[in-house]
């Protein structure tokens, strides 16, 4: 009986330090992990907090616009088939689709009305750009 005592003591004694080190060391790769997470937080916060920056206020007003029209800007000239936002280019193609898809030669009218609604939309966007233009060529350059 006492020598079984007396090996559980030397085992546990043997077994202690090990059980330290090993405890150290997850505890140690917790904290380099949870450090690296946080510093690649912190990056991602400010690259988003840049990237809206850098959007500005025409950013805002181009989401409230594709809000309003229902369409996104990428929709738009998809529907449109315009890939450089031209004013002479958005006009010749809505034409040209406005007439085929007219319901007098048989065309549809809903998608009519999307390519109304996509003509919109890249007007919107247009006065948009041309009033960031404006405000550029009126700023004071220091």
């Amino acid at each position: 009986m006492v020598r079984s005592r007396e090996r559980s003591l030397l085992t546990r004694c043997l077994l202690c330090p090990q059980a330290k080190y090993l405890a150290q060391i997850i505890v140690m790769g917790v904290q380099v992990v949870g450090r690296a997470f946080a510093r690649a937080l912190r990056q991602e916060f400010a690259a988003s907090r840049a990237a809206a920056d850098a959007r500005g206020r025409a950013g805002h007003q181009s989401a409230a616009a594709s809000n309003l029209s229902g369409l996104s800007l990428q929709e738009a000239q998809q529907i449109l088939n315009v890939s450089k936002l031209s004013p002479e280019e958005v006009q010749k193609n809505y034409e040209h689709l406005f007439k085929v898809n007219d319901k007098s030669v048989g065309g549809s009218f809903y998608l009519q009305s999307k390519v109304v609604r996509a003509k919109e939309r890249l007007d919107e966007e247009l006065r948009i750009q041309a009033q960031e233009e404006r405000e550029k060529g009126q700023m004071p350059k220091t």
